[in-house]
């Protein structure tokens, strides 16, 4: 049996390979490649100026002011400078210095852009700067190792070199950024290069031009993409799935503009607090701007829903209310940002609010969290883990009292403890509305990539002022929760390509069953097999190519067709396909209403053939 690609990358054995901020001895050794690949660019290119050079999770980068570009060639000769570095077993050394005496040996050695990062510091902290030997130096607040001899050269690559502005700021310089990755030894840089490889065979952009998904076009604009007819087909069975589900469990469909006035978001706390995300105004002109206070294209859909439950007096038999929509939102996501789509700046949510009695709470809480459990198993996601993304204390940037937080978190803290689920708690990772519970899902390559969240939100019935009548006659406020089990319907499918290798799930494939024909004089019958398919709910088609049968069979490879069904005279005068999966290889001949029942079996159960 023939097994999956995630289950071959289940299977492989393969290095543990810890993140920078899950290991101090990482972060030491980073941050200190990042020190000695400065140092070694300046030893080689005098007239380069460094600017920040800060640890990623999985390695590290470096920031250049640089007149001429950085070649392959210099790449090279960089790494070969920095093992010479290395070989000296230079000690790393921290000095503590006034602002003043670190204000004049910046000038001294003329680094513009050490004095704008000396200037950001905050008067009374201490200013530190690390030597390389008496070679080179830094404004660095560490961490290092003790000496440059610890690193070990044959685990740290040069990876490759992008472009960047200065403080992320397009009006400002454009500088040269070199992408390097260090650990601890060569056998993690080996596994962290193997796995790189296999990401670009993975990478969905690629995937999805080779299986005719999606495509994007710059005269449509960047962060758009534009769904094929393939694509589409696997779109609207997510959303024809979830719906299904949703009906099940009482959600109720509805359908919101794509734009609104801008007060609707001022009320929401949108606009006071989201507005860099979101696309400008729409106005005619400033007294247009005025009159009806301009119009914004919706980041979120949550506003349109309060609407809704607004329109009418609702009373506690009628909570809770459950509203769901696959609604379109558009975020302003900086060019440098996009990435296929897992970040584009037009995505469709599987958004849902659910307006519930306090009483109600913790119920429809667990009952969301069941539905997303479904969810992740019926598209086999199975590795992953719940953060509760609570509001940072000390920061200012969330709407509401202390008291509806303290109860929207102990709720969502209370339903995971209830479910028995491992759970992380992440300070300033919450909504400025609300908390939230977020799935983190590791894919067969260990990345780690946000899929569905719900959230507890006391705030936004307050500041719309919604009520219900309570069974004593009072006005009450609801509480919302904001649920989606996808995440966004983009991000989803690029994660679901690239975990699958394109190599969808038999109800999830586009092209259920290609039916290849040995020559044309059976084409007759594959039309009527593939019709009987068809009417069966099952997507089949013919190969119309007339290649002979082996290329019909490495296209069909190609294209990741779970089921191909081979027609020739025997089949033809049994009534029967040959039978070639993709999980399984050749099945042999199979009478047709077989093949149907197994198909729609498949279909209903989220199986395999």
């Amino acid at each position: 049996m023939v097994k999956t690609p995630a289950e071959q990358a289940e299977q492989q054995e393969s290095i543990r390979l810890p993140k920078t901020s899950e290991s101090e001895k990482l972060k030491r050794i980073r941050h200190t490649a990042s020190h000695v690949m400065a140092m070694a660019v300046q030893k080689l290119f005098p007239d380069a100026q460094v600017t920040i050079g800060p640890w990623t999770e999985t390695g590290f980068y470096y920031d250049f002011d640089k007149p001429e570009p950085f070649t392959e060639k210099d790449l090279k000769a960089i790494k070969k400078e920095m093992d010479k570095i290395i070989k000296k077993k230079l000690p790393v050394v921290r000095e503590e210095v006034t602002r003043e005496d670190a204000e004049k040996r910046i000038k001294d050695i003329q680094e513009p852009y050490k004095l704008e990062i000396l200037s950001d510091l905050i008067k009374g902290d201490p200013i530190t700067l690390y030597h390389l030997g008496e070679e080179w130096w830094d404004l660095c607040a560490g961490p290092h190792i003790e000496n440059t001899g610890d690193l070990n050269p044959k685990a740290i690559a040069l990876e490759n070199v992008a472009g960047a502005y200065w403080r992320g700021d397009e009006n400002r310089q454009q500088l040269q950024r070199i992408y390097a990755t260090a650990w601890e030894t060569p056998e993690q840089l080996k596994e962290y290069k193997r796995r790189k490889e296999e990401a670009l065979k993975r990478d969905h952009r690629r995937l999805g031009r080779e299986l005719g998904l999606f495509i994007f076009a710059d005269t449509v604009g960047p962060g758009l993409p534009l769904w094929t007819a393939k694509g589409t087909m696997v779109r609207s069975l997510l959303e024809n799935f979830l719906k299904d589900e949703q009906v099940k469990r009482g959600y109720q469909g509805v359908v919101t503009p794509h734009i609104a006035r801008v007060d609707l978001f001022k009320t929401s706390g949108h606009w006071q607090n989201y507005q860099e995300d979101m696309f400008p105004m729409m106005a005619e002109d400033e007294q247009a701007a005025a009159i009806e206070q301009g119009f914004v294209l919706k980041p979120m859909n949550c506003p349109f829903h309060i609407q809704i439950y607004k329109n009418e007096l609702r009373s506690y038999r009628e909570l809770p209310i459950r509203m769901a929509e696959f609604g379109t939102v558009y975020r302003y996501e900086q060019s440098g940002e996009l990435g296929g789509l897992t970040r584009v700046r037009g995505f469709t949510v599987d958004d849902a609010h659910l307006f519930v009695t306090p009483e109600q709470l913790d119920d429809e809480f667990l009952n969301v969290v069941d539905l997303i459990l479904s969810v992740f198993r019926s598209l086999q996601l199975k590795n992953f883990k719940a953060r509760l993304s609570f509001r940072d204390p000390e920061s200012d940037k969330y709407i509401g009292s202390e008291e509806a937080w303290s109860k929207a978190e102990t709720a969502i803290r209370r339903a995971v403890q209830q479910l028995g689920m491992e759970y992380f708690e992440a300070p300033g990772e919450a909504a400025f509305y609300g908390p939230k519970l977020d799935f983190i899902f590791h894919d067969a390559l260990e990345r780690e990539w946000q899929l569905g969240t719900v959230q507890v939100d006391y705030n936004l019935p307050e500041r719309f002022q919604l009520e219900y009548v309570a069974e004593d006659g009072t006005r009450k406020r609801p509480v919302m929760i904001h649920r989606a089990p996808f995440g966004s319907l983009e991000r989803l499918i690029g994660i679901l390509i690239e975990e699958y290798a394109g190599d969808f799930p038999l109800w999830l494939a586009p092209v259920q069953l290609r039916l290849l024909c040995v020559s044309d004089e059976f084409m007759d019958y594959g039309y009527e097999v593939v019709q009987s398919l068809k009417l069966a709910g099952i997507r089949a088609e013919v190969d119309k190519s007339g290649d002979r049968l082996g290329k019909m069979i490495r296209n069909a490879e190609k294209q990741k067709v779970p089921v191909m069904a081979i027609v020739g005279a025997k089949e033809q005068e049994g009534n029967t396909l040959s039978i070639r999966t993709r999980a399984d290889g050749e099945l042999g001949a199979i009478p047709v209403t077989e093949v149907t029942e197994r198909m729609k079996a498949a279909n209903e159960n989220h199986g395999n053939f």
